[in-house]
């Protein structure tokens, strides 16, 4: 592991390889609106505040999509396309996007969850701790009706890739996705929680490949993959991270 003497926690940032990869924003800083000269006692001049928020960087979403939640007898769900042949995306690849959750794997029989598979992942050589929530500074109004779940892993240790996870409470209102619109925040905490973060592209390398592939789909084998951090963290190359130079 790296020195972190510099108290700056460096995180790369990359893809899987998946068709029309040119549809995925690249991942950025929380970009709020601040007052040039705010008072002192302003939401923007609050030091916990800007803390939280240096530490956030958002994902915006790649499609246009309106869709409505619709039970089968069984209990699991259909999607339907709302906008119909006026949809940017078709209705075929939205299934492939789109990962339903059984009702037995829901948090309430009511409220049924589903995974849109996303390409990113992030990698760490420094201790890290990585959390995935909704865009809390962003205000949906009625189009989302439900909630992102959140999620937090050690990412020097499990690089795995990332899911967007609804909870959708209220099945009678469909969900509209912007493209271009945060869709969610990730927020990186390394060992000191004064440090401050930066997040750079990385590109993929053979070590980094093949330690993928040993962590990638175990919950297929085995409960709590929690319990396999010792394993992995055995197992772990001295670095993961290499910075892509782009031309």
């Amino acid at each position: 592991m790296s020195d972190q003497s510099s108290r700056i926690l460096t995180v790369g940032w990359l893809m899987d390889p998946v068709k029309a990869s040119t549809i995925w924003f690249a991942p950025e800083a929380l970009d709020l609106p601040i007052l040039e000269d705010p008072s002192a006692k302003a939401v923007t001049a609050c030091p916990a505040v800007l803390q939280h928020e240096a530490k956030l960087y958002q994902i915006r979403c790649p499609i246009d999509a309106k869709f409505s939640a619709v039970a089968r007898p069984d209990g699991t769900l259909s999607f339907n396309n709302d906008l119909g042949h006026d949809s940017p995306i078709d209705l075929k690849f939205l299934d492939e996007m789109i990962v339903p959750m059984p009702p037995d794997q829901w948090r309430h029989p009511k409220r049924p969850i589903f995974q849109i598979v996303t390409p990113y992942r992030f990698v760490a050589d420094d201790y890290c701790f990585l959390e995935e929530s909704g865009p809390i500074h962003d205000y949906k109004g009625t189009r989302w009706p439900g909630l992102v779940i959140s999620g937090r892993f050690q990412l020097d240790v499990w690089p795995r890739r990332l899911m967007w996870a609804f909870e959708w409470h209220d099945v009678d209102k469909p969900l509209t996705l912007k493209r271009g619109e945060p869709w969610f925040y990730v927020r990186l905490e390394g060992s000191d929680p004064a440090m401050s973060s930066r997040v750079v592209e990385a590109q993929w390398t053979p070590e980094l490949k093949e330690y993928i592939d040993g962590i990638d789909s175990v919950t297929n084998y085995v409960k709590k993959t929690f319990s396999l951090f010792k394993t992995a963290q055995e197992r772990r190359p001295s670095s993961l991270l290499t910075r892509r130079n782009r031309p």
